[in-house]
């Protein structure tokens, strides 16, 4: 599929990288723009597809080790340190997550299981664009959830750092009329109006290669932070509590998040992407491709929740995939193009300590067309409840067109 253009066309398309000095009188007028106090969500997407079944394993449902008899999970055991790591008797933490481990015993981390978007598609460009949008199965949407969950709720005098995305373009989640601003890299501060060049390979570079090269609509917005950005020197910013980040560039991104949060710039929206969950061939099991990406996404997030410490309790973090992948491993030792996947959720907002799913089981009969884990939780659902509880925006129908929510099936996972 070639994904939609229109999009990327009303996008800023506009890679801010470096630091300009302010005059003080306009340093104390971005300053005054900060809401110190406000809700904040960060959100990631793992482009490519998560394997969530050997991410956060269902180890007591006997046919998932019957599907998978080279890359499964092993089930928990004393003393072990290459098996799942037990959460609650069901599931468990694949060990490359360790560092998450206390977060979860602490209550901080939640995990959604049986999640995704209830539209059929195997394709990662009409996946991704469905789930962006907030409207699964239909292409004609312009703008983004997360965007339309900033216009439903709008500013008199918006920070231009409001919304941003931590990368090289502006993702479909933020497309929209809601001003939103892309930023590659801290350390360096220039407009970059020419191609954008992505950071990953393979799949990730196809989908940043889909920004319109010809023009790219410079928005107010861009223009806006680069005038206002009070001086914040990206060199010489320590982590807090010890934190320690992965030197990947998920890691730098999130670093640089908590970094603009610190600032009091008045960010409230981050978004940030990881690839390489495409995992067809060697995924591997304890040890392989997949362990190495789950090593930098625990190792970044435990680092997060650190660097930020008591910030945490404005703070939800929510992580998402387009879809999982088939239950029964391939030919190749890796697995395809599935269906339902796992969500985590964290932050002081959130009741954490427990895995919710309405599970659906694995056998031959319970599997989605025979081969995937069945959806039993809307993507949106979840969206739904961190936008509504912890950012007080009530009015979802216009976030998610064509959603019936129903707050009574809410998981309870946000505090209210």
């Amino acid at each position: 599929m070639n994904i939609s253009r229109r999009y990327f066309i009303k996008s800023s398309g506009i890679a801010m990288l470096g630091m300009a000095s302010l005059p003080s009188f306009l340093q104390r007028a971005v300053a005054a723009t900060a809401s110190p106090n406000k809700k904040k969500v960060v959100v990631l997407f793992q482009r490519g597809a998560m394997d969530g079944l050997n991410v956060v394993v269902p180890f007591a449902e006997p046919n998932y080790y019957a599907l998978r008899p080279t890359i499964a999970i092993p089930q928990p055991r004393r003393g072990g340190v290459d098996a799942a790591i037990d959460l609650d008797g069901f599931f468990g933490l694949h060990p490359s997550l360790d560092p998450l481990q206390p977060l979860f015993r602490n209550g901080q981390l939640a995990i959604v299981h049986a999640v995704g978007s209830p539209d059929p598609t195997r394709s990662h460009f009409d996946a991704q664009d469905y789930m962006e949008s907030g409207t699964p199965g239909l292409k004609a949407t312009d703008d983004g959830w997360l965007n339309r969950a900033l216009q439903s709720e709008p500013e008199e005098n918006p920070s231009p750092f409001r919304a941003v995305a931590f990368g090289p373009y502006l993702p479909r989640t933020l497309q929209g009329t809601a001003p939103a601003v892309a930023i590659p890299d801290l350390k360096q501060f220039k407009m970059n109006g020419g191609s954008q060049q992505s950071a990953e390979g393979g799949f990730e570079a196809m989908y940043a290669q889909t920004v319109d090269q010809a023009m790219h609509g410079v928005g107010q917005e861009t223009f806006d932070a680069i005038s206002q950005l009070k001086k914040i020197n990206p060199d010489s910013y320590q982590p807090e509590n010890g934190a320690n980040y992965p030197t990947s560039r998920f890691g730098k991104s999130l670093m640089e998040i908590a970094e603009l949060f610190k600032s009091d710039l008045g960010l409230e929206v981050a978004f940030l992407d990881s690839g390489g969950w495409d995992n067809h061939v060697n995924e591997g099991g304890v040890q392989g491709q997949l362990s190495n990406l789950l090593k930098d996404l625990g190792q970044g997030i435990a680092a997060f929740h650190q660097d930020m410490g008591d910030r945490m309790e404005d703070v939800i973090f929510v992580s998402m995939s387009e879809f999982g992948r088939t239950a029964h491993e391939n030919g190749n030792r890796g697995t395809d193009h599935g269906h339902a996947n796992c969500m985590f959720v964290m932050g002081g907002g959130i009741k954490g300590g427990k895995v919710y799913s309405r599970w659906p089981g694995m056998s031959d009969g319970e599997l989605y067309q025979g081969r995937d884990l069945a959806v039993t939780t809307d993507y949106r659902s979840v969206l739904s409840e961190i936008i509504s509880k912890h950012l007080g925006d009530k009015d979802i129908k216009t976030v998610f067109p064509g959603f019936a929510n129903d707050p009574k099936q809410y998981l309870g996972l946000v505090k209210a």
